[in-house]
């Protein structure tokens, strides 16, 4: 596994980082996702991910439950607010109040002192950037959090947040987690810009386009039985990959790949984290196997021949809504 460090800070990140969005407390079994976090990080994945709203705090509970037995300054952890977590009023959004009562709720679920990363899981229009970045400078400063980050959030939201930060001297966002993968690239044209400039990482999360780009999907007519696509709860997600003239790119995409001896899966991977601002990409495994295969993208280098190759099947790809 090599490692990278994350924007300008000194904190340093498995290239393949894990995640528990729609998996662990929700569609896998407690025992199978604890035992594909123990080979994750015996692989020598040393960051995990995940949130308060997925499964509404469960994943919150396995992920932790599993780091438990590790020596909490051996890995890198981080979670999320911003979305609904109950019926009142306040129980959402980024106000002082919901971040610090979920920053709370989190760090007790997770069974931690501390998380290393927090994110705005998305910008709240409703709350001023101001007191959002305020609660999180005093979680800093208390040691409950050591980093903040956002995720999905605009470049201007971005830069406004950096500004408001140098006003008032608080702790600036060091991480960005948006979606990225072949099929999806908007974050090229500005964001990956400015965070280069501000020395702030992407952690990618569906690098794999939620299992688009794995090469299992050949017609959107014939899907696999049991798979993501098939999941009403994935659906939604995954469903604007499924057409023709996507998979058919993607099909194009495999055949490179198996020139080179390499998954698509892999393949995929090592073209996210071509991108020197990317500092890890989130993977998302169901069991063990999945995470052995995906490991393997850590280290490979893709020859610019073969990245013009995969610029001229991608040319013209619109990105896909998220």
């Amino acid at each position: 596994m090599q490692y990278r460090k994350l924007g300008k800070t000194g904190l340093k990140v498995s290239e393949i980082s894990l995640g528990s969005w729609l998996t662990y407390g929700n569609s896998t079994e407690k025992e199978t996702a604890i035992r594909t976090i123990d080979k994750a990080y015996e692989l020598g994945i040393n960051f995990f991910d995940t949130a308060n709203v997925y499964a509404i705090g469960q994943a919150e509970r396995v992920v932790g439950e599993a780091l438990h037995k590790y020596p909490r300054e051996s890995y890198v952890l981080a979670t999320k607010v911003f979305w609904p977590m109950g019926s009142g009023v306040n129980d959402r959004g980024l106000s002082r109040k919901h971040v610090f009562e979920q920053a709370h709720a989190s760090l007790k679920r997770l069974g931690v002192d501390y998380v290393d990363i927090y994110y705005c899981h998305r910008y709240d229009p409703e709350t001023p950037v101001y007191e959002t970045l305020r609660v999180i400078d005093d979680l800093i400063r208390q040691g409950k959090v050591l980093y903040a980050g956002v995720s999905e959030w605009t470049a201007a939201q971005i830069q406004e947040a950096l500004h408001v930060a140098d006003r008032y001297l608080l702790d600036r966002i060091v991480v960005n987690q948006p979606l990225y993968n072949m099929l999806d690239r908007k974050i090229e044209s500005e964001i990956i810009p400015l965070c280069e400039h501000n020395g702030i990482a992407q952690v990618v999360f569906s690098p794999l386009a939620q299992g688009i780009l794995t090469g299992k999907y050949k017609d959107p007519q014939s899907l696999p039985a049991g798979s993501r696509a098939t999941d009403p709860k994935a659906n939604n997600f995954i469903g604007g990959y499924l057409n023709a003239t996507t998979l058919g790119q993607v099909a194009q995409l495999n055949q490179i790949a198996a020139g080179l001896g390499i998954p698509m899966p892999q393949f995929a991977l090592a073209w996210v984290l071509r991108q020197a601002n990317v500092a890890s990409a989130l993977i998302g495994a169901s069991r063990p196997a999945q995470v052995e295969e995906n490991v393997k993208a850590s280290g490979v280098v893709l020859s610019a021949d073969v990245l013009q190759q995969v610029e001229s099947i991608l040319h013209g790809q619109e990105s896909v809504p998220a």
